[in-house]
């Protein structure tokens, strides 16, 4: 019943913090108005800046923010007891995590669609913009060559999954053409991917409970998957990143917008079977079996675990904030919104959303595989649990343990509304793969953006360079840059590995240790920017400067512990890598400190437009 009391209490909060701070923040600070210029109408080019209703907006953005973090995350700190995970995600999300991606977008959304790395040029000093577009290029780098790894992971452990992503594709091109050129109510087209995109997932775990499943078409598909699984991580590398490339440079309607759209469908409904398979087994229980909650509440020092603060904060990231969030925001979505009030529903909303999703991933690992995992054995409850999570050093090595736990454990909720476990695993591994690849295909048009605004930054400052770069500025170039530099990542081994076909492709794991840290810190330098806005505009700051504070000191205090465990295992690439940044996050916050007597009430240079405010504003309202 207390998981039940939990999922229940935290999808009520949610409701609420949405209708009475998020609509505060969005009348009251920001000021919202529906007649607003936006970007996708003043700068549509059909290709990036499209203006695009909003439900289909959310869809784009709630896959591309709600990677694997949000289950990844949780799934590991729940090892200091799922109290203090289940609080930093519940008053994380809705204080700190929806204000970051809300306020990111707004500001996005008045500066042309640009990315918040180049507004921090104007809102801040110039400086600023290389700082930031430098930080961010790093994190997308890691992004890219690490999600390869997740989604190859995902599919060797799950290879029932592999054939229905793929699917995905041909359907969300289908239903992109369709809504484009026809512009037809959503409603239809929804309805039918997603009774298709289910209707893959039963097809990709071999068609079960039909006579299919034991015939020439159940047993074809098995070994299709079981032949895929055993594809090398690097190949499956490369197949992603191909269709990353693919992805990034076709206009956001053909593929990545509707891909998102749908899988936002097919994520939603899942979490809400999900919800209603914890109101079943809050009252029957699964198989007559109870569910209860085996983790412990609280557990401040798990066996070899890092000190929990300030580590938590940097382990569940996505689930409460993350800084590349900000990215998305102003990076995509705001070149998509055709309606400035549309912003609350988009930005604020879709953290509530993976703020929820955090939660139901809590319960999975806390209560969900205390009903049973065949892989390990008969053990149940406690027992289980803890042969799970006996040691830090076990439970954060490796992908398997971490998604597999949340697979399962929500996978045996689905059996208490008569889903089989291979049906219910299927379905899951599905939501994981879908997550990652969604926010691998974003990363890499996120990356072509920063790649994009480097090379204008660097050939503005320095013209003795600029043949060099800037070929960079064209979107094949760009994305070519992104794509090749992090398949090189990808190519080396892991620490500590000798290069073979089997490691090659977990490359991404070299420098992934410093990304949790870099990524909170990004976020916190995104809160800067917010309250340098606002300051100039001399609106309050409160509400964004505590955020700021805390999330510019808790990562900085886990990247420093971070690099002293570098230096003391002689690990000199994270030593060196992590000074860098380091360095760079300093820097930024020394200009942002030494501008802060001298922006109140001064508004920064305005960006340049396509048209003048004036004209498109003249053509009525947008919404």
């Amino acid at each position: 019943m207390t998981t039940l009391l939990i999922a229940l209490g935290a999808f009520f909060g949610y409701l609420i913090a949405y209708h009475t701070y998020g609509r505060w923040l969005s009348r009251r600070i920001f000021q919202l108005d529906p007649n607003a210029p936006v970007p996708s109408v003043a700068l549509n080019d059909d290709v990036d800046y499209v203006p695009t209703p909003k439900t289909v907006v959310f869809g784009h953005h709630f896959t591309s923010i709600a990677g694997t973090g949000p289950i990844v995350g949780p799934a590991i700190a729940i090892m200091w007891g799922w109290v203090p995970a289940l609080c930093w995600v519940l008053f994380g999300s809705i204080f700190i995590g929806a204000v970051h991606d809300f306020g990111s977008l707004v500001i996005s959304l008045r500066n042309r669609g640009q990315t918040i790395g180049e507004i921090a040029g104007r809102v801040l000093n110039p400086r600023a913009r290389y700082l930031f577009l430098a930080i961010l290029l790093f994190g997308l780098w890691i992004v890219l060559a690490i999600f390869g790894l997740v989604i190859a992971s995902v599919f060797k452990m799950f290879p029932e999954s592999i054939l229905p992503v793929f699917l995905q594709i041909p359907i969300a091109v289908a239903i992109g053409l369709w809504l484009h050129r026809r512009g037809v109510n959503l409603a239809l087209p929804s309805a039918i991917a997603l009774v298709l995109m289910y209707l893959t997932v039963w097809f990709g775990a071999g068609c079960p409970g039909t006579e299919w499943e034991g015939g020439t078409i159940g047993t074809a598909i098995r070994s299709i998957n079981a032949a895929l699984s055993q594809w090398p991580l690097w190949a499956w590398t490369a197949v992603l990143l191909a269709y990353c490339y693919v992805a990034s440079v076709l206009p956001v309607w053909i593929l990545l917008q509707p891909r998102d759209y749908i899988n936002s469908l097919q994520l939603l409904s899942s979490l809400g079977l999900v919800l209603v398979s914890l109101l079943m087994a809050g009252f029957v229980g699964v198989h007559g079996k109870p569910v209860e909650i085996v983790a412990p509440a609280v557990q401040l020092h798990p066996l070899n675990a890092p000190p929990i603060i300030p580590v938590l904060f940097i382990t569940v990231a996505c689930g409460a904030i993350s800084g590349f969030h900000c990215l998305v925001s102003s990076g995509t979505t705001s070149k998509q919104l055709r309606c400035e009030t549309d912003a609350q529903f988009v930005g604020y909303g879709s953290m509530l959303t993976e703020g929820f999703l955090a939660v139901l991933v809590i319960l999975a690992v806390s209560a969900g595989i205390g009903l049973g995992w065949p892989e390990r054995g008969d053990m149940v409850g406690a027992e289980l649990w803890r042969s799970v999570y006996a040691d830090w050093n076990a439970a954060s090595a490796g992908l398997g343990v971490k998604i597999g736990a949340f697979v399962v454990g929500a996978a045996n909720f689905l059996q208490a509304i008569g889903i089989p476990l291979v049906v219910g695993k299927a379905i899951m591994g599905v939501l994981v793969a879908s997550f990652a690849g969604t926010t691998l295909d974003t990363a890499t048009r996120l990356q072509r953006y920063v790649v994009q605004e480097l090379s204008r930054a660097i050939s503005d400052r320095a013209p003795a360079v600029r043949p060099l770069v800037a070929p960079l500025q064209n979107a094949h170039a760009a994305t070519s840059f992104a794509v090749v530099t992090a398949f090189a990542l990808a190519l080396m081994p892991a620490p500590g590995k000798p290069w073979s076909s089997a490691t090659a492709g977990t490359g991404g794991l070299i420098l992934w240790p410093l990304f949790g840290a870099t990524n909170q810190l990004l976020g916190g330098l995104a809160f800067l920017v917010i309250w340098f806005w606002l300051l100039r505009r001399e609106k309050p700051v409160w509400f964004a400067a505590f955020p700021a504070v805390f999330m510019l000191v808790m990562p900085g205090w886990a990247l420093i512990e971070q690099i002293r465990d570098s230096f003391d295992k002689g690990n000199l690439v994270l030593f060196v890598v992590g000074c860098l940044t380091l360095a760079l996050e300093a820097w930024m916050i020394v200009e942002a400190l030494l501008m802060w007597p001298r922006v109140r009430g001064v508004l920064e240079e305005s960006p340049a437009t396509a048209r003048s405010a004036t004209a498109t504003a003249a053509e009525g309202p947008n919404c």
